[in-house]
């Protein structure tokens, strides 16, 4: 079960735009990667799995039609955390902001 059908219900129906058949998407506002960046920082030591879950389950998010939200990782030169799995895309993200 997803943190969405959790947050939701088991509902499958996905939100639309009018005139559109474009799915919509939870995106984090700012991006959840940078926040997690800022939080490990402040704490001075790695994150917790929980403390991750934390800060994602308590992220500002807009919905986004899927183009939308592929075309803003692209404007800003990175893709941002994976909410549905959201402990290995951390430490993935984690990786390369390290490496740049």
């Amino acid at each position: 079960m997803t943190i969405f059908s959790k947050l939701f219900g088991k509902n499958k129906v996905t939100p639309q735009l009018p005139g559109r058949d474009e799915k919509l998407v939870p995106v984090p506002v700012p991006a959840l990667g940078i926040l997690l960046l800022n939080l490990e920082k402040q704490k001075a030591s790695p994150l917790t799995m929980q403390e991750v879950i934390d800060a994602r389950d308590k992220a500002i998010c807009i919905m986004l039609p899927q183009s939308e939200k592929l075309a803003m990782d692209e404007k800003r030169g990175y893709r941002d955390v994976d909410l549905e799995d959201i402990w290995a895309s951390w430490l993935a993200f984690r990786v390369e902001a390290s490496a740049g």
